[in-house]
């Protein structure tokens, strides 16, 4: 299986957790090809988001986590290559060939994935997590009316390649307001801003494909993206996970959670009905 999926415990709530950039696994089939001093410790990697986000299911949230390295196949980028960005920053690719300093991946220094390949590794690797989003928002929609996808995402607080200066400590994206409806942005964002942390919106991330995709708040079905610096939850070299740093976020976290919770279940009332069998 490509992914990890942690079911909702409990009384279910209409928010689904992805947290695509997590995994650190290198399919047998291709590890050989990279480097292996790169891939022994891939540092583009989402680290431990997975683990910042466990107490989802416990609230009543399904958690569905990449088990495989972006390196492999980028689950947040367009399947059809299509760039994120257009504003001069290093954006890798769907396959992609660098780190984002621009470190050859590849022990043999290749610029690019054939396009046989990226259908190999599209088909492989990357449809199943997206059809695994695709079925839980359905079925969470039939049952609650509206559903809310959240994105989890982390990055170093420098990326030179991305911008000089530093990340703030947490950017909510959501396409420029696009991709989920106005009252559930200023929910996020009205919990989020009055904590201690610095807050972005849209700057300089306003959501991968993830938020751009499923993000339907039309069809009543929502999705957000949260970026956020290491050091809010990994130790100052950003190497490990920082419990302490980690339990005042996830507090956040929770709060924000619960006030989603609350909006989403307003509109319709919270379902009792267990229909998840």
């Amino acid at each position: 299986m490509n992914f990890q999926l942690s079911a909702a415990q409990g009384t279910e709530v209409p928010i689904l957790i992805s947290v695509p950039h997590c995994g650190i696994e290198f399919p047998d089939e291709l590890k050989d090809q990279f480097q292996a001093n790169l891939i022994s410790a891939p540092d583009d990697t989402d680290w431990f988001v997975h683990q910042l986000y466990d107490f989802a299911p416990s609230m009543g949230m399904t958690l569905i986590a990449a088990r495989y390295s972006r390196w492999v196949i980028d689950l947040n980028r367009d399947p059809q290559s299509k760039p994120l960005y257009t504003d001069g920053r290093i954006i890798t690719a769907l396959c992609p060939t660098t780190t984002f300093l621009g470190e050859p991946l590849y022990r043999d220094e290749r610029k690019e994935i054939d396009q046989k390949e990226i259908d190999r590794r599209l088909e492989k690797y990357y449809w199943s997590y997206h059809q695994q989003i695709e079925e839980n928002l359905i079925r969470l929609k039939k049952k609650f009316g509206q559903v809310l996808l959240w994105d989890c995402h982390s990055i170093r607080q420098v990326v030179p390649t991305i911008q000089q200066k530093k990340f703030p400590d947490l950017i909510l994206g959501d396409v420029d307001g696009t991709s989920a409806s106005p009252g559930l942005i200023e929910t996020s964002l009205g919990v989020l801003d009055h904590g201690t942390y610095s807050v972005n919106h849209n700057h300089p991330f306003k959501g991968g494909f993830i938020t751009r995709h499923f993000g339907k708040p039309s069809e009543n079905v929502h999705a957000l993206q949260l970026e956020m610096t290491k050091v809010n939850y990994m130790d100052d070299r950003e190497m490990t996970y920082h419990a302490a740093r980690a339990d005042k976020m996830r507090v956040l976290l929770e709060k924000t959670f619960n006030h989603l919770i609350e909006q989403l279940q307003s509109v319709n009332g919270p379902q009792t009905t267990d229909d998840s069998n």
